[in-house]
């Protein structure tokens, strides 16, 4: 097979490794010389271990490869808060949450704005709309009875994400629909480590850990199988970085691969560029969300084996993100999930306009701060908001709720007092200031950045007029309003939303100012794939032997969601795409 023209620069846009120091192989023909295996898949990730689980089940023989250890089985999903996305629960219905099929489509597909082709079967969003229709029927039907009967249960309190706070008609959940799983990420990806585990067991799957693919193997256009290196053996902790000395090569060859790599949320140099013009320029300053393994490598690596990749520019990153305090990867940043109180300022002190409120639009106030000319943005609160609505992302930022610890998780939300989590960042972490009052406040944070950008009579000012919408129960501030409007709802007034108060209230204190980092994340784009999860070419048409899930594929068809994600979307497009590539491949392996 010819290098298809692709030059290193191209490499990289598409999701190469050049920057992180891989050497990629190309694909080329021959006959292969045996069959190893019914199918390979690549990527221990969730939506590896789902596609695993679903071709053992069916009797198939796999080998499950990653360039990674044996501790970091899971891939991201260990590290995740365990979101999932539901319609209609049992959960939203016992808090009296009215939703349906109906509504979560609305809120789907306009928050997505698929705008590329959606009716045209080569537009970049042909295959992500339709993915995006099979999604939802299956988070409004079979998804929550799935896990259940896998094990899986959820907190009772349903969590209100992506709120939108525009027209009906824009992006946003218009109800809450983030269930957090008992467990958090590692309580998601449980059963289908002891399924894969199970197939070990009985013969039908391999492990090969430390095995770096370089290329695919294409046999007259039909992919055939991998090759690569052997990496030396590993004894780095899940999440840390692991060497890339290699020790030796190797050839695998099956009638099917399934791609299930991951992202670029932790390949900087990628991320940057691809970043898209509509959201400012590309920052300087990132933090990162992922662990350095995602680094994007087999997205070029099976575009160079013919692979169309779409909607490259498509990403999500958040904006809520601390510099953690006790790192575990590179740069490794911790995202806020904050409820609405908490004030948002750019790097000058001046307030964000709608969307630009906490809880809202990720997206939206991404642009906000692109356009503010400055890659970071400042919370301004008190403690009596960050004890009652910061939740920090992450398995190990939550550990009663990864222990499954339910009684002792309620309690801590219930309570005034500030979460540990939380404490331990308002004392070690660097992006912290907190001072009994604002002129002290404000010298703290022209200190943190050392420029000399915010200006006290300015700030005060702003903070003032916001409090003085509280004085009565009418306002024409949109916070304050939505603030309100959080404390409606049951599960947000007992758990997530401080009631209603003043900034500046004396008996609140003391205040906070917290620098907030853009958070490198996730890659909306991918791989397109049909509803069978194989990978399409440049003509539109499957690639013989070839299959891709989870984020490598844009959590399916190479965008399911389009340019926004609605939350609780990730490890459930991880479920949803794995399950459908393993059973298409176990079915065509027949």
């Amino acid at each position: 097979m010819s290098d298809r023209n692709i030059s290193r620069r191209n490499l990289i846009a598409a999701g190469g490794a050049i920057a992180a120091g891989a050497t990629l192989g190309q694909a080329y023909a021959g006959a292969a010389p045996r069959v190893d295996a019914d199918v390979i898949v690549i990527g221990h990730g969730l939506a590896g271990l789902v596609a695993t689980s679903e071709l053992a089940a069916a009797g198939r023989k796999v080998l499950l490869l990653d360039q990674e250890p044996e501790a970091s089985l899971g891939g991201q999903a260990f590290w995740s808060l365990g979101g999932l996305f539901f319609v209609n629960s049992q959960e939203q219905r016992t808090a009296g949450i009215k939703d349906s099929l109906e509504l979560a489509r609305a809120d789907w597909f306009n928050t997505a704005g698929f705008d590329r082709g959606v009716s045209d079967p080569m537009g970049e969003d042909f295959w992500a709309a339709k993915w995006a229709e099979a999604y939802l029927n299956f988070a409004a039907g079979e998804k929550r009875e799935w896990l259940y009967g896998l094990g899986v249960r959820w907190v009772p309190i349903v969590g209100w994400a992506e709120r939108g706070g525009q027209l009906a008609d824009g992006p946003g959940n218009s109800v809450p629909r983030f269930h957090m799983t008992l467990g958090t990420g590692p309580g998601v990806m449980e059963p289908f480590e002891k399924k894969v585990r199970d197939g070990v067991r009985d013969g039908k799957v391999t492990f090969k850990f430390r095995h770096q693919v370089d290329g695919l193997i294409v046999t007259n256009g039909a992919v055939t199988g991998v090759r690569g290196s052997v990496l030396e053996p590993s004894t780095a902790k899940r999440g840390t970085a692991s060497s890339r000395t290699k020790v030796g090569d190797f050839e695998l060859h099956a009638p099917m691969v399934v791609v299930t790599s991951g992202g670029i949320g932790a390949n900087k140099e990628l991320v940057r560029r691809n970043w898209p013009a509509r959201l400012g320029p590309a920052p300087q300053r990132l933090v990162t969300g992922v662990p350095a393994h995602v680094d994007g490598r087999m997205l070029a690596i099976t575009e160079l084996a013919g692979g169309r990749i779409v909607n490259r520019d498509r990403m999500w990153h958040y904006t809520e993100g601390m510099i953690n305090h006790t790192p575990i990867w590179p740069d490794h940043g911790i995202r806020v999930l904050a409820a609405p109180s908490s004030m948002w300022f750019d790097a000058r002190g001046r307030r964000f306009a709608n969307p630009g409120i906490p809880s809202l639009d990720t997206l939206g106030t991404l642009e906000l701060i692109g356009r503010s000319g400055y890659d970071y943005s400042w919370f301004v609160l008190n403690k009596k908001i960050i004890d009652k609505e910061f939740v920090l992302s992450g398995s190990e930022q939550n550990p009663e709720i990864t222990a499954k610890n339910l009684v002792a998780y309620l309690a801590m939300r219930l309570l005034t007092s500030t979460p540990p989590p939380v404490k331990a960042f308002m004392d070690k972490g660097v992006d912290f200031v907190i001072k009994n009052n604002l002129p002290d406040l404000v010298a703290g944070m022209n200190a943190l950045t050392g420029q000399n950008l915010i200006n006290l009579d300015e700030l005060r000012r702003q903070i003032v007029v916001r409090d003085q919408q509280v004085d009565n129960p009418f306002s024409k501030d949109v916070q304050v309003m939505g603030i309100r409007n959080s404390l409606a709802y049951s599960g947000d007034s007992l758990a997530r939303t401080a009631p209603l108060h003043k900034i500046l209230d004396s008996g609140s204190g003391p205040l906070i100012a917290i620098r907030m980092n853009i958070l490198t994340r996730k890659t909306l784009g991918g791989l397109q794939t049909d509803l069978s999860g194989r990978v399409l070419g440049s003509n539109g048409q499957p690639i013989p032997g070839l299959y891709a899930a989870g984020e490598v594929s844009g959590f399916g068809g190479g965008g399911v969601h389009g340019y926004r994600a609605l939350e609780g979307t990730f490890l459930g497009g991880c479920l949803f795409s794995g399950r459908a590539a393993g059973r298409a491949a176990a079915a065509e392996s027949a």
